[in-house]
């Protein structure tokens, strides 16, 4: 398992709820924080390890501590209030950061490990990494959140990214774009 860099096919999949928590989410949950906090992230969604399936952790410590770390499953974010601008970044785009427009409140529902539901009422970074790893799980990136002329600033780091994903394909080190869509979807079956 890894994080899957832009323009990885699964960053723009829009994820398929989990029908059932057992052993092997648990244990690719388990992966996913070992793998985020290696990264140095906050939140890690499964399509940023190329997983099509509709849950994402947060620990905005960034630190190793069960107290801290959150999994949420089939999140849906049921209220949101007022709006506030601040930076973002993204695993999936390393070193690259922007200014993002985001609700200053949300409310979210999800699920935990155990399948027992719960509600958060969230602000400030919890809210705005919430709402960051919800968008993974629909295919939308922070880049699309941003202004035009915010975008503007980041456009030769997503050409770059682009152009090292390609370059890696072309030397067989990353299958074809439509290999890594078809493994999506045998993966969202075999749910």
């Amino acid at each position: 398992m890894e994080i899957v860099h832009y323009p990885h096919p699964a960053l723009r999949w829009k994820s398929k709820p989990i029908l059932e928590i057992g052993s092997e989410l648990r244990s690719t949950v388990a992966k996913m924080f070992e793998l985020m906090y290696e990264a140095k992230g906050i939140g890690l969604a499964a399509n940023q390890v190329a997983l099509p399936w509709r849950f994402f952790i947060i620990n905005v410590t960034g630190e190793a501590n069960p107290e801290e770390e959150f999994v949420f499953i089939n999140p849906e974010i049921k209220s949101r209030k007022g709006s506030v601008e601040g930076e973002e970044g993204c695993l999936s785009l390393p070193e690259t950061f922007g200014q993002v427009r985001r609700a200053e409140e949300i409310v979210v529902e999800a699920f935990d490990l155990k399948g027992h539901g719960f509600e958060m009422e969230l602000e400030e970074l919890p809210g705005r990494v919430v709402q960051h790893e919800t968008d993974h799980l629909d295919g939308v990136i922070f880049p699309d959140r941003m202004t035009e002329m915010a975008l503007k600033e980041i456009e030769a780091d997503l050409a770059d990214f682009e152009d090292v994903f390609r370059r890696k394909q072309k030397r067989g080190e990353i299958p074809s774009d439509d290999d890594l869509k078809k493994t999506l979807r045998d993966l969202e079956l075999s749910m």
